[in-house]
Order: C-alpha cells, then structure tokens, then sequence
C-alpha cells in the first residue's frame, strides 16, 4: 500500500550493459537504493519483485545484456532516484 503523499513510479528497462546487473553494477544499484528513503524494489522481465536494498536478491536475479528489468520506486524523490538507478543499470562496465 502506497504510502499517504508518496509517489510511486515504475519503469521496464532493457538491459543495455555488457555485463548486466553483476558485481561492481549491482553494488552500486543497491548502494543508491539504499541510501534513499524509499521503497525501492527491482524484478527480471515478469518475475517476482526483490528488495533493491540486498546485494544478494539482486544479485540473484541473474540480469544479464538484453534482459528487461522493472524497478519500482516509492517514496520522496521518486522520480529523481528511479533516474539514477536506470543510469547505473545501463552504464558501461569501463565507466561504472
């Protein structure tokens, strides 16, 4: 349940990282979750959803190049934090 005046936004990303959400990438994805004060959770295509704040369940997601991803965001700054988030899922490994 949403919280009272918390926006929630959702986005379907490919993939476009060679390396996917592995190692130093979903370090930093869950780094930028989790220094947030929002709900941050991420699934693989149609999967079911994790908590974007445990290294080891995104970890576990396996997200490979060309995989889709939804991340879901609620909380203050939502739209901002979703940005970031897409950012990192797709940079690349050399700029990462």
């Amino acid at each position: 349940m949403p919280r009272k005046g918390a926006a929630v936004v959702e986005r379907r990303v490919k993939v476009e990282s060679e390396v996917g959400l592995h190692a130093r990438p979903a370090a930093l994805f869950v780094q930028a979750a989790s220094a947030s004060g929002a709900d941050v959770t991420v699934a693989k295509g149609e999967g079911d959803a994790v908590n974007a704040k445990s290294i080891l369940s995104v970890l576990g997601l396996d997200v490979r190049h060309g995989d889709d991803v939804v991340i879901r965001v609620e909380g203050p700054d939502a739209d901002a934090l979703l940005d970031q988030l897409v950012g990192i899922v797709n940079a690349e490994a050399a700029g990462a």
